[in-house]
């Protein structure tokens, strides 16, 4: 069987289905390019199983038929369908009838509601790649609602997209001085969160990653009530 075990943001996240389902497994895969999240070591303590680390590659052209016959287990930081690479999975192994099971994990999609804001308020999440693509189309599309922006990363490189850059481009491209909640390891101890104006916000560092941030959209007044008790 095939399990896709998704271990939310820090140790406190990791559920009892996760536990149960890792320590079932002849072999333990963690994916360690779409998010930060817990160590290798500490994962390893935590299910009493050696763990071997992989890259993109490995997940993207993983054979499924090999857990016909062993229990196989892919670890994913944060949920393990927050990536599209592991919905593939999901339909590799539907095709090809291999049984596999899910645990979810918390991740940014639903740790963002920390904020004060309504979910239900959010538009489509919009993703900031290492180019200098076009970004304000997001905001125009989604009008008055709540943007998320994910920024892009690469861990192994060391190589992480800023708030500050992202914002910057935002203004660039003729976005206004809007209110801008940058959020720094959203759901680990440390986490941080500052509420500014855009143009304030590219004047600060912020060096505490992974990033994210929203532009905030048409708010209800305990949704600003929220924000202010933040700034």
């Amino acid at each position: 069987m095939l399990y896709l075990i998704g271990l939310g943001i820090n140790r406190g996240h990791i559920t009892l289905g996760a536990l149960a389902d890792a320590r079932k497994c002849d072999g333990l895969y963690l994916e360690g390019y779409t998010s930060l999240g817990l160590s290798k070591k500490e994962l390893e303590r935590i299910f009493g199983k050696e763990i071997m680390k992989v890259e993109r590659e490995f997940v993207e052209g993983f054979d499924v038929r090999k857990a016909k016959k062993k229990n196989i287990g892919i670890l994913v930081h944060g949920d393990i369908f927050s990536a599209t690479t592991h919905i593939s999975l999901l339909l590799e192994c539907r095709k090809n009838n291999v049984k596999i099971k899910l645990a979810n994990g918390i991740s940014i999609l639903t740790l963002i509601g920390n904020l004060g804001l309504n979910l239900y308020n959010f538009g489509k999440v919009a993703s900031v790649p290492f180019q200098d693509v076009g970004l304000i189309s997001s905001l125009r599309e989604n009008k008055d609602l709540h943007t998320l922006f994910l920024l892009d990363l690469n861990p192994q490189e060391n190589k992480f997209v800023s708030i500050n850059e992202a914002v910057e481009r935002l203004l660039k491209q003729g976005m206004n001085n809007r209110l801008c909640i940058a959020i720094e390891r959203l759901g680990f101890n440390d986490q941080k969160i500052t509420v500014r104006n855009a143009e304030e916000i590219t004047k600060l560092k912020f060096d505490k990653y992974p990033q994210c941030f929203v532009i905030p959209g048409k708010m209800h007044f305990i949704e600003e009530e929220a924000l202010e008790l933040l700034r």
